[in-house]
């Protein structure tokens, strides 16, 4: 008899393996104009606000040397805006132009899409336990 941790690491594999597949399959949705990274950067800039580059670079994970040159290419594409920090002469404050909430809101609209076309293709059971799953698999990705 299998053991619910057996169980568990099975399910555990087939989520891990679905969950990669569409989330390869949805960056193929996006603009081809910016690197994941820089499109994550843009998409926490938008979402958190105005930041410094450190919190940004903390934000994303990332080394602020890494997140610099980020910055750069995004404010050079006009994707965002740097502005003095009103406090420390040595810092800048980074946001996103509305040029570049247009970009993200282009490339969600593109996911979207596509998957509302993939969802239109299934029956009312399996989207109801999708409907299900979104939530859990929320939760699981806030613990």
């Amino acid at each position: 008899m299998e053991t619910g941790t057996a169980r568990d690491a099975e399910l555990a594999s087939a989520l891990r393996l679905s969950v990669m597949r569409l989330s390869r399959r949805m960056r193929q949705e996006r603009s081809s104009r910016l690197t994941p990274t820089q499109t994550s950067a843009l998409a926490s800039l938008e979402r958190h606000g105005p930041m410094t580059l450190g919190e940004i670079a903390a934000h994303e994970r990332v080394q602020p040397p890494s997140m610099t040159r980020v910055i750069a290419h995004l404010a050079i594409e006009g994707f965002v805006e740097r502005r003095p920090h009103p406090t420390d002469g040595r810092q800048v404050i980074v946001e996103v132009t509305e040029h570049g909430r247009d970009l993200l809101a282009d490339d969600r609209r593109r996911r979207d899409e596509w998957l509302t076309a993939r969802l239109s293709q299934l029956s009312s059971e399996d989207l109801a336990a999708l409907n299900q799953a979104a939530s859990i698999l929320d939760a699981i990705a806030s613990i």
